[in-house]
Protein backbone atom coordinates (compact mmCIF):
# COMPACT_ATOMS: atom_id res chain seq x y z
CA UNK A 1 0.00 0.00 0.00
CA UNK A 2 1.19 3.51 -0.77
CA UNK A 3 1.81 6.26 1.74
CA UNK A 4 -1.22 8.20 2.91
CA UNK A 5 -1.98 10.91 0.29
CA UNK A 6 -4.16 12.92 2.69
CA UNK A 7 -2.81 16.42 3.21
CA UNK A 8 -0.24 16.05 0.42
CA UNK A 9 -0.10 17.56 -3.03
CA UNK A 10 -1.13 14.69 -5.27
CA UNK A 11 -1.21 13.93 -8.98
CA UNK A 12 -4.56 12.61 -10.15
CA UNK A 13 -4.00 9.38 -12.14
CA UNK A 14 -5.60 9.26 -15.57
CA UNK A 15 -5.66 5.47 -15.86
CA UNK A 16 -6.57 2.63 -13.52
CA UNK A 17 -4.33 2.98 -10.46
CA UNK A 18 -5.06 0.55 -7.60
CA UNK A 19 -1.68 1.43 -6.07
CA UNK A 20 -3.05 4.77 -4.82
CA UNK A 21 -5.39 3.04 -2.35
CA UNK A 22 -4.28 3.46 1.25
CA UNK A 23 -5.50 1.53 4.28
CA UNK A 24 -5.30 2.73 7.88
CA UNK A 25 -4.94 0.15 10.66
CA UNK A 26 -8.11 0.13 12.76
CA UNK A 27 -6.31 -1.17 15.88
CA UNK A 28 -4.30 2.02 16.22
CA UNK A 29 -7.38 4.14 16.85
CA UNK A 30 -9.17 1.49 18.93
CA UNK A 31 -6.48 0.82 21.53
CA UNK A 32 -7.39 3.96 23.48
CA UNK A 33 -11.02 2.82 23.69
CA UNK A 34 -10.77 -0.96 24.01
CA UNK A 35 -7.11 -1.81 24.68
CA UNK A 36 -6.25 -5.11 23.03
CA UNK A 37 -9.81 -6.45 23.42
CA UNK A 38 -12.14 -6.91 20.48
CA UNK A 39 -14.55 -3.97 20.12
CA UNK A 40 -18.03 -4.64 21.57
CA UNK A 41 -19.93 -4.10 18.34
CA UNK A 42 -20.44 -5.19 14.78
CA UNK A 43 -21.14 -2.91 11.86
CA UNK A 44 -19.85 -1.49 8.63
CA UNK A 45 -18.70 1.69 6.93
CA UNK A 46 -21.17 2.58 4.19
CA UNK A 47 -19.63 4.72 1.45
CA UNK A 48 -21.62 6.34 -1.34
CA UNK A 49 -19.69 7.35 -4.45
CA UNK A 50 -21.84 9.74 -6.49
CA UNK A 51 -19.49 10.48 -9.39
CA UNK A 52 -18.25 7.12 -10.68
CA UNK A 53 -17.36 7.15 -14.38
CA UNK A 54 -15.59 4.86 -16.85
CA UNK A 55 -15.46 3.95 -20.56
CA UNK A 56 -17.05 0.94 -22.21
CA UNK A 57 -15.13 -1.08 -24.79
CA UNK A 58 -16.12 1.33 -27.58
CA UNK A 59 -14.83 4.31 -25.59
CA UNK A 60 -18.31 5.62 -24.72
CA UNK A 61 -18.41 7.24 -21.26
CA UNK A 62 -20.54 5.51 -18.65
CA UNK A 63 -21.62 6.87 -15.26
CA UNK A 64 -23.06 5.34 -12.10
CA UNK A 65 -23.37 5.67 -8.38
CA UNK A 66 -21.64 3.12 -6.15
CA UNK A 67 -22.43 1.87 -2.68
CA UNK A 68 -19.39 0.40 -0.91
CA UNK A 69 -19.76 -1.50 2.37
CA UNK A 70 -16.60 -2.13 4.41
CA UNK A 71 -17.03 -4.44 7.43
CA UNK A 72 -16.17 -2.85 10.77
CA UNK A 73 -14.05 -5.90 11.63
CA UNK A 74 -11.77 -5.38 8.63
CA UNK A 75 -8.08 -4.99 9.43
CA UNK A 76 -7.98 -1.54 7.83
CA UNK A 77 -10.31 1.29 6.92
CA UNK A 78 -9.98 3.05 3.57
CA UNK A 79 -8.47 6.52 3.60
CA UNK A 80 -10.95 8.80 1.84
CA UNK A 81 -8.63 10.77 -0.44
CA UNK A 82 -6.99 7.59 -1.68
CA UNK A 83 -10.43 6.18 -2.52
CA UNK A 84 -11.32 9.34 -4.41
CA UNK A 85 -8.06 9.12 -6.40
CA UNK A 86 -8.67 5.43 -7.10
CA UNK A 87 -12.25 5.90 -8.30
CA UNK A 88 -11.17 8.88 -10.38
CA UNK A 89 -8.52 6.75 -12.09
CA UNK A 90 -11.29 4.60 -13.59
CA UNK A 91 -12.75 7.45 -15.66
CA UNK A 92 -10.49 6.94 -18.69
CA UNK A 93 -10.18 3.15 -18.43
CA UNK A 94 -12.25 0.67 -20.45
CA UNK A 95 -14.39 -2.12 -19.02
CA UNK A 96 -16.67 -4.61 -20.74
CA UNK A 97 -19.57 -4.08 -18.34
CA UNK A 98 -20.63 -2.45 -15.10
CA UNK A 99 -20.50 -5.89 -13.52
CA UNK A 100 -16.84 -6.28 -14.49
CA UNK A 101 -16.07 -2.88 -13.00
CA UNK A 102 -17.90 -3.69 -9.76
CA UNK A 103 -15.96 -6.95 -9.46
CA UNK A 104 -12.67 -5.08 -9.95
CA UNK A 105 -13.51 -2.46 -7.31
CA UNK A 106 -14.61 -5.23 -4.94
CA UNK A 107 -11.33 -7.10 -5.35
CA UNK A 108 -9.15 -4.00 -4.92
CA UNK A 109 -10.95 -2.72 -1.82
CA UNK A 110 -11.11 -6.17 -0.25
CA UNK A 111 -7.35 -6.39 -0.72
CA UNK A 112 -6.59 -3.01 0.87
CA UNK A 113 -8.95 -3.51 3.84
CA UNK A 114 -8.22 -7.18 4.54
CA UNK A 115 -11.92 -8.15 4.46
CA UNK A 116 -14.67 -8.90 1.98
CA UNK A 117 -16.04 -5.58 0.73
CA UNK A 118 -19.43 -5.40 -0.97
CA UNK A 119 -19.85 -3.07 -3.97
CA UNK A 120 -23.06 -2.36 -5.86
CA UNK A 121 -23.52 0.04 -8.78
CA UNK A 122 -26.63 1.96 -9.71
CA UNK A 123 -27.20 3.17 -13.25
CA UNK A 124 -27.75 6.81 -14.16
CA UNK A 125 -31.59 6.87 -13.94
CA UNK A 126 -31.40 5.20 -10.54
CA UNK A 127 -28.99 7.85 -9.28
CA UNK A 128 -31.39 10.58 -10.38
CA UNK A 129 -34.20 9.01 -8.34
CA UNK A 130 -32.21 8.38 -5.17
CA UNK A 131 -33.60 10.16 -2.14
CA UNK A 132 -32.16 10.46 1.36
CA UNK A 133 -34.70 9.37 3.95
CA UNK A 134 -35.13 11.32 7.20
CA UNK A 135 -33.54 9.81 10.29
CA UNK A 136 -36.05 8.11 12.60
CA UNK A 137 -36.87 9.16 16.14
CA UNK A 138 -36.78 12.53 17.88
CA UNK A 139 -34.41 15.35 16.95
CA UNK A 140 -32.60 16.74 20.03
CA UNK A 141 -31.11 19.84 18.40
CA UNK A 142 -33.31 22.26 20.37
CA UNK A 143 -32.59 20.71 23.77
CA UNK A 144 -31.51 23.22 26.42
CA UNK A 145 -27.92 23.37 27.56
CA UNK A 146 -24.65 25.25 27.90
CA UNK A 147 -22.08 24.16 25.37
CA UNK A 148 -18.29 23.81 25.62
CA UNK A 149 -15.93 22.87 22.83
CA UNK A 150 -12.47 22.45 24.36
CA UNK A 151 -12.49 18.65 24.20
CA UNK A 152 -14.75 15.63 23.92
CA UNK A 153 -16.26 15.13 27.36
CA UNK A 154 -18.05 11.85 28.09
CA UNK A 155 -18.79 13.01 31.65
CA UNK A 156 -21.48 15.27 30.18
CA UNK A 157 -23.68 12.23 29.52
CA UNK A 158 -26.44 11.79 32.10
CA UNK A 159 -29.27 9.27 32.51
CA UNK A 160 -32.64 9.46 34.25
CA UNK A 161 -34.03 7.19 36.92
CA UNK A 162 -36.90 5.74 34.89
CA UNK A 163 -37.06 2.11 33.83
CA UNK A 164 -35.22 0.98 30.72
CA UNK A 165 -37.00 1.69 27.46
CA UNK A 166 -36.33 1.80 23.72
CA UNK A 167 -35.66 5.13 22.07
CA UNK A 168 -34.30 6.66 18.86
CA UNK A 169 -32.70 10.10 19.00
CA UNK A 170 -30.85 12.05 16.32
CA UNK A 171 -28.97 15.29 15.79
CA UNK A 172 -27.91 17.22 12.69
CA UNK A 173 -25.25 19.19 14.59
CA UNK A 174 -22.42 16.65 14.40
CA UNK A 175 -19.09 18.19 13.49
CA UNK A 176 -15.55 16.88 13.80
CA UNK A 177 -12.34 17.55 11.90
CA UNK A 178 -9.99 15.57 9.69
CA UNK A 179 -6.95 14.66 11.82
CA UNK A 180 -4.56 15.43 8.94
CA UNK A 181 -5.95 18.45 7.08
CA UNK A 182 -8.10 19.97 9.82
CA UNK A 183 -11.02 20.29 7.41
CA UNK A 184 -14.44 20.03 9.08
CA UNK A 185 -16.61 16.95 8.65
CA UNK A 186 -20.28 17.77 9.16
CA UNK A 187 -23.22 15.40 9.34
CA UNK A 188 -26.08 13.84 11.26
CA UNK A 189 -26.00 11.11 13.88
CA UNK A 190 -28.59 8.59 15.06
CA UNK A 191 -28.58 6.95 18.51
CA UNK A 192 -30.86 3.95 19.02
CA UNK A 193 -30.74 2.28 22.42
CA UNK A 194 -32.47 0.32 25.11
CA UNK A 195 -31.65 1.30 28.69
CA UNK A 196 -32.20 4.05 31.23
CA UNK A 197 -33.41 7.23 29.49
CA UNK A 198 -30.54 9.40 28.30
CA UNK A 199 -31.08 13.04 29.21
CA UNK A 200 -31.40 14.75 25.85
CA UNK A 201 -29.67 17.99 26.83
CA UNK A 202 -26.67 16.01 28.08
CA UNK A 203 -26.54 13.96 24.87
CA UNK A 204 -26.58 17.08 22.74
CA UNK A 205 -23.88 18.71 24.88
CA UNK A 206 -21.75 15.59 24.48
CA UNK A 207 -22.22 15.35 20.70
CA UNK A 208 -21.33 18.99 20.06
CA UNK A 209 -18.21 18.61 22.21
CA UNK A 210 -16.73 16.89 19.11
CA UNK A 211 -16.79 20.24 17.29
CA UNK A 212 -13.02 20.79 17.53
CA UNK A 213 -12.10 17.11 17.83
CA UNK A 214 -9.66 15.70 15.26
CA UNK A 215 -10.36 12.14 14.15
CA UNK A 216 -11.65 10.07 11.26
CA UNK A 217 -15.40 9.55 10.80
CA UNK A 218 -15.17 5.90 11.80
CA UNK A 219 -13.20 6.60 14.98
CA UNK A 220 -15.62 9.34 16.07
CA UNK A 221 -18.57 6.96 15.79
CA UNK A 222 -16.73 4.27 17.73
CA UNK A 223 -15.86 6.74 20.51
CA UNK A 224 -19.50 7.84 20.70
CA UNK A 225 -20.60 4.20 20.89
CA UNK A 226 -18.08 3.43 23.64
CA UNK A 227 -18.88 6.52 25.72
CA UNK A 228 -22.66 6.07 25.57
CA UNK A 229 -22.41 2.36 26.31
CA UNK A 230 -20.19 2.93 29.35
CA UNK A 231 -21.78 6.08 30.76
CA UNK A 232 -25.44 5.39 30.00
CA UNK A 233 -25.53 1.69 30.91
CA UNK A 234 -27.29 0.70 27.71
CA UNK A 235 -28.58 -2.83 27.29
CA UNK A 236 -28.28 -2.46 23.52
CA UNK A 237 -27.01 0.34 21.36
CA UNK A 238 -26.66 1.44 17.75
CA UNK A 239 -24.79 4.53 16.56
CA UNK A 240 -25.07 5.55 12.91
CA UNK A 241 -23.53 8.69 11.38
CA UNK A 242 -24.47 10.14 8.02
CA UNK A 243 -21.79 12.61 6.99
CA UNK A 244 -22.16 15.18 4.23
CA UNK A 245 -20.70 14.47 0.81
CA UNK A 246 -17.20 15.72 0.02
CA UNK A 247 -15.42 15.24 -3.29
CA UNK A 248 -18.22 12.99 -4.54
CA UNK A 249 -18.00 10.66 -1.52
CA UNK A 250 -19.83 10.35 1.77
CA UNK A 251 -18.94 8.02 4.65
CA UNK A 252 -21.61 6.62 6.95
CA UNK A 253 -20.26 4.43 9.79
CA UNK A 254 -22.70 2.07 11.52
CA UNK A 255 -21.90 0.37 14.83
CA UNK A 256 -24.27 -1.81 16.87
CA UNK A 257 -24.23 -4.48 19.58
CA UNK A 258 -27.60 -5.99 18.61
Amino acid sequence: MSRNPLGRETDYPQQYAPEVLHGIDRKTGRRELFGEDDPPFHGEDIWNAWELAWLDTSGRPRVATAEIRVPADSDRLVESKSLKLYLGSLAMSRYASAQDLAALITADLSDVTGATVHVSLGNEPDSERLQIRPLPGDCIDDANGEFEYEQVDASLLQIGADNAHDEELHSHLMRSNCPVTGQPDIGSILIRYRGPPIERSSLLQYLVSFRLHNDFHEACVERIFSDIRDRCLTERLTVYARYNRRGGLDINPFRSDF
